[in-house]
């Protein structure tokens, strides 16, 4: 905690000497709870720290659960700085109920129409120990950009992974060059850069389970086990976006 606090100020004081702000000229403050790790960067009145365009600056501790779960008042922070990511459920102060017996003064007012959301999910898959995008994978992403167009686009999430064979920190590097190269492939086919946001998640989260156990020694070099933990070879891409 110390340290993260070391870390907003410093990153407050540069946005400072930049001639930006936490809140000057904004409509609203923004004033995070600071209790565990605080995804946007925040002064020492712990007021999120804006650019001149009205964004408010992600740390490295940013992800969308993140934006989500992080209170500032009664809502996730996200509901003022990312709403594309956060449900709208979290975001609307449920009306107290009635007493019993009691009737109400006026009717409630019916929910305003919102537009549809919509994902589209892919999955990219690579060769070992490779952040190069097979064929079919460029395929499956030529298909969601195609469809991504037919909707008002929030935001991209890809997401990489790793298979299990290799140290933990080889490998999470490796599921980001893998998340980026899929970003980089989605801005090549006209997609907005700051649209996609990119996380490694390294190999905590293999979708191959039990099935590739006692196929002999963890290695790149058993080709046996390489094939069967193909799958987990991947980047998961999620398109938010509205009809």
């Amino acid at each position: 905690m110390i340290k993260q606090a070391k870390k907003q100020l410093l990153m407050a004081a540069a946005l400072a000497a930049l001639g930006l702000s936490a809140s000057a000229s904004f409509a609203k403050d923004v004033v995070v709870d600071t209790k565990g790790e605080v995804p946007y960067v925040i002064d020492s009145r712990a007021v999120v720290a804006r650019s001149g365009t009205d964004l408010c600056w992600r740390t490295g501790y940013w992800t969308p659960a993140a934006a989500s779960t992080t209170m500032a008042g009664e809502f996730p922070v996200g509901c003022e700085c990312d709403k594309d990511v956060v449900p709208a459920e979290k975001c609307v102060k449920a009306a107290a109920a009635p007493a019993a017996g009691a009737k109400s003064a006026t009717p409630l007012a019916a929910p305003a129409p919102v537009a549809e959301k919509v994902k589209l999910a892919a999955d990219a898959l690579f060769e070992f120990d490779k952040a190069v995008l097979l064929p079919a994978g460029k395929s499956k992403l030529d298909d969601l950009a195609a469809k991504a167009k037919s909707v008002k686009l929030e935001v991209i999430l890809a997401v990489g992974h790793t298979d299990r064979i290799g140290g933990d920190a080889y490998n999470q590097k490796l599921s980001e060059k893998r998340a980026a190269a899929v970003k980089d492939y989605l801005v090549g086919k006209g997609v907005e850069a700051n649209r996609v946001y990119t996380e490694g998640k390294g190999k905590k989260q293999p979708v191959t389970g039990t099935s590739c156990k006692n196929l002999g020694k963890e290695s790149g070099k058993n080709k046996k086990l390489v094939d069967c933990l193909q799958p987990d070879r991947r980047v998961e891409i999620e398109v938010i976006g509205t009809k």
